[in-house]
């Protein structure tokens, strides 16, 4: 599902008119350009190739794993054949292969539908994407916005997401999560997006 752009604007006027510090940080990132990206399988492979490694290092390992590919193009039944010394040749830690094989089967055997998932409500869409090894909630959380364009997602867990409410709203740094949760409220139905906008004021 991709992000309409007429509720994306209804959105923002709503979060600046609301709040007045988001209202600052629109002013300075300018307009909302996430894209979601639909691919299911693909989204959730690079979501677990990039855990705990930096961005760079995620992108050349996922570069040689697609090398590996017909016409480079990730999906459960071309990566299932590839063998484990292949995988590891692309530089994919044994524990991340245990994941992907996992996710590989799921998605094979049905277990994991992607259709399925974004027809579901987030809590439930979380609950069967959390069934992978090596998927938590906020991987599961980081698919329904990056992927399934869901507009009301907050993941109080995102070390950015805190380190910016903190900087911006002058939080505790001590906050719980139960704290941002409580916070990120007065955001909803669009805490994607203000989600989006906090992110991008750490580039500022």
């Amino acid at each position: 599902m991709a992000f309409e752009p007429a509720e994306i604007r209804k959105a923002v006027r709503e979060l600046s008119k609301n709040d007045l510090v988001l209202a600052n940080v629109v002013k300075q990132v300018g307009p909302f350009s996430l894209i979601a990206d639909p691919g299911g399988y693909d989204v959730l492979v690079r979501s677990i190739l990039s855990q705990q490694i930096s961005t760079a290092a995620a992108r050349t390992i996922r570069g040689r794993l697609q090398s590996l590919l017909p016409a480079r193009k990730m999906s459960a039944k071309e990566f299932d054949r590839l063998t484990d010394e292949q995988l590891q040749s692309a530089g994919i830690s044994r524990q991340k292969l245990t994941y992907l094989r996992h996710l590989t089967s799921c998605t094979l055997d049905g277990t994991i539908n992607f259709r399925r998932i974004a027809k579901q409500s987030d809590e439930e869409a979380i609950a069967q994407l959390i069934q992978v090894k090596g998927i938590g909630r906020w991987t599961a959380q980081m698919y329904l916005m990056f992927s399934l364009g869901r507009m009301d997602v907050f993941a109080p867990d995102d070390l950015g997401l805190r380190n910016a409410m903190c900087r911006l709203y002058e939080l505790p740094e001590s906050s719980r999560r139960g704290d941002l949760d409580e916070f990120a409220e007065q955001w909803r139905p669009y805490r994607t997006v203000a989600s989006w906008y906090l992110w991008r004021s750490l580039e500022q």
